[in-house]
């Protein structure tokens, strides 16, 4: 993924036309196509989307990736809520996204050539309504159900723990503020997906140094403390930005109990944490400072995890071939990443090798190839 996908600080209101990056030009045409999946062909300066109208229900995009640089597609709901995404799409390479949308209305598309920034954007409309597959699947129904319970859990330990990292940070307890930091961040990083959906919130907490803001849009969140502890040394405002923190993660959790959530969003989910491990931290780019890129990495498997077993019921009923490979897949990463286990955690992206690096890639790769096939599965 070249650097992780970051969402930026001030994302563009849906209401407004397609955002145009500079020299890029986002082009769809306003018939609908033919039967079948949405084809969108992305390059380093266009996102065509093979039309710009979708019946309710679910939907299918099948992403081309004809530019040079790793992509991203999206589809935003209002309030610039990802209804779903497909991420670390290589050059030359086709990925689908499957996205359930019962409700009709004004939605955005988005390709992100370089995994940053807002996107080439355009108008989407889905027309009519339908019926929700959790309404009329008593099993899909409890797996997202369970899911939330799950979410809902995460986000109350990762209130607790961040107000403990913020109180460390405030009383300038600097070794026990760096103890607590990987320790806080592992809730953040099994419920990422669920973050992410909130467009405004997600940079607010886990957004990066040279990630795009507007001008005066100051940088906070993790990262920012991060880099206070074990690069600048604590700041005047550093105690401030660790409020700022908690108020952010109370918001994130304060919302959590209003999410409906759809079976596809769950699979797309699993999914995507496979590929913010796969950009993020097997590169130690997400804690570039602290290099505790490992903790995130195990909590982004064992929250792909989580999502994957809530849709077990379903998933053994309509491929029962699927669960064990995606068993053996889970257990093949968490065993490998016990080779890197210290008695206070995990070892430091800093003391890894090329071929630790190149084995993690080969182990998260094989168990993306069945994560990838859920959503189908599931929605089929």
């Amino acid at each position: 993924m070249s650097l992780a996908p970051r969402h930026a600080a001030v994302l563009v209101p849906l209401a407004a036309a397609a955002t145009v990056l500079s020299g890029c030009v986002s082009t769809a045409p306003s018939a609908a196509g033919p039967d079948g999946p949405i084809t969108v062909n992305a390059t380093d300066s266009a996102c065509e989307v093979s039309t710009t109208t979708a019946p309710a229900g679910t939907v299918t995009f099948q992403v081309t990736n004809d530019g040079s640089q790793v992509t991203e597609f999206y589809l935003y709901g209002t309030g610039d809520r990802i209804m779903g995404e497909v991420e670390n799409i290589g050059a030359g390479l086709t990925r689908d996204l499957v996205v359930e949308v019962p409700d009709g209305g004004a939605y955005t598309t988005a390709c992100k050539p370089g995994m940053s920034g807002d996107g080439i954007r355009a108008p989407f409309t889905v027309t009519g309504s339908a019926e929700r597959s959790t309404d009329t699947n008593a099993e899909l129904a409890a797996a997202t159900a369970g899911y939330l319970r799950y979410v809902t859990s995460q986000s109350e330990a990762l209130t607790a723990r961040t107000t403990d990292f913020a109180n460390a940070v405030k009383a300038g307890d600097v070794e026990q503020a760096k103890a607590l930091y990987p320790q806080a961040r592992t809730y953040y990083e099994r419920i990422e997906p669920i973050a992410e959906s909130f467009g405004d919130l997600d940079p607010k907490l886990d957004g990066r140094e040279d990630d795009e803001r507007d001008p005066g849009v100051a940088w906070t969140g993790w990262h920012r403390l991060e880099k206070d502890l074990w690069v600048d040394g604590l700041q005047p405002d550093s105690a401030r930005t660790a409020d700022t923190l908690v108020a952010d993660t109370k918001d994130l959790q304060g919302r959590i109990p209003a999410l409906t959530l759809t079976p596809a969003e769950l699979a797309n989910g699993a999914k995507g944490l496979l590929d913010e491990v796969a950009t993020g931290k097997i590169t130690g780019e997400e804690d570039r400072y602290s290099h505790t890129d490992l903790w995130d990495f195990q909590a982004n498997v064992e929250g792909s995890q989580a999502a994957v077993s809530a849709l077990r019921p379903v998933l053994d009923q309509k491929n029962p071939q699927l669960g064990p490979v995606l068993d053996q897949r889970f257990e093949a990463v968490t065993t490998m990443l016990q080779d890197y286990r210290t008695a206070d955690g995990y070892r430091l992206y800093t003391e890894l090798t090329p071929d630790d690096t190149k084995k993690m890639s080969a182990s998260v790769d094989a168990l993306a190839e069945p994560v990838s096939q859920v959503a189908g599965v599931v929605t089929s």
